[in-house]
């Protein structure tokens, strides 16, 4: 024997055993929220800088072995230059194999290799950005034939980001203190700080052709730091 709960029975049911709807609260103290900004503009004091040496040859040995000895005048060139040791580091480092185009009449043939492609890589920081342009010439005269991935930064980006938290903080409260005398109100104490978003490490990036024969044109342009903070302040009601 079969039984069945009315269908008034089962929505009876439903509504006893659902959990209670959350209440809104009602007793929020009033207040202002605004969103103050502040930027900063500085040149970039250091640089970072990808060179290196490409090299093909028709075997590997051939390839690796001219790819090594221009290196190491690349190398020796950045120490002549005054670069230290621990401001460049090797980044790629590569040897492969170059194949023939795969012939139209065979297409199921095994490609052949008709040569490698060495390649070693090193990626330069420059903590004095008037250098770029002279280490540029002189990785090219030494034999770079691979270099871009130029980018300034700002070594000091923590304390000027810092100096302009302090002044987002100050461009709130002015907006804030409109609104209020506006309103008719009075402005109390802050209820709530947060930065928005992320202060990334600022950067700014360049592709650089090599060439030897005329100086490289270099121009590091200015850093821009920006910061944006959110606030809320409790406000008072004015008296009668």
């Amino acid at each position: 024997m079969k039984f069945r709960l009315p269908v008034a029975g089962t929505l009876l049911a439903s509504l006893l055993t659902a959990p209670a709807l959350a209440q809104v609260p009602t007793d929020l103290p009033p207040a202002i929220s605004v969103t103050g900004e502040a930027t900063v503009s500085v040149a970039p004091d250091q640089a970072q800088l990808d060179a290196g040496v490409t090299t093909d040859a028709k075997t590997a040995r051939e390839a690796a072995d001219a790819n090594n000895a221009t290196m190491g005048k690349v190398l020796l060139a950045l120490k002549g230059a005054g670069i230290e040791e621990k401001d460049y580091q090797t980044s790629r480092l590569s040897l492969q194999p170059q194949f023939a185009n795969r012939n139209a009449s065979s297409p199921t043939a095994p490609p052949s290799i008709v040569g490698y492609h060495a390649s070693n890589h090193v990626t330069i920081r420059l903590r004095d950005v008037t250098k770029v342009a002279g280490i540029i010439d002189t990785l090219v005269g030494a034999g770079a034939n691979d270099i871009g991935g130029l980018s300034f930064s700002v070594s000091q980006a923590s304390k000027l980001l810092d100096d302009a938290r302090e002044r987002a903080i100050a461009d709130a409260r002015r907006k804030a203190e409109i609104y209020a005398k506006a309103a008719g109100v009075t402005l109390g104490a802050p209820l709530s700080i947060a930065e928005l978003g992320s202060a990334p490490q600022p950067m700014f990036r360049a592709k650089v052709a090599a060439s030897g024969f005329a100086p490289t044109p270099v121009a590091q342009g200015e850093e821009t730091l920006s910061v944006s903070v959110n606030v809320t302040w409790a406000i008072k009601q004015a008296g009668p």
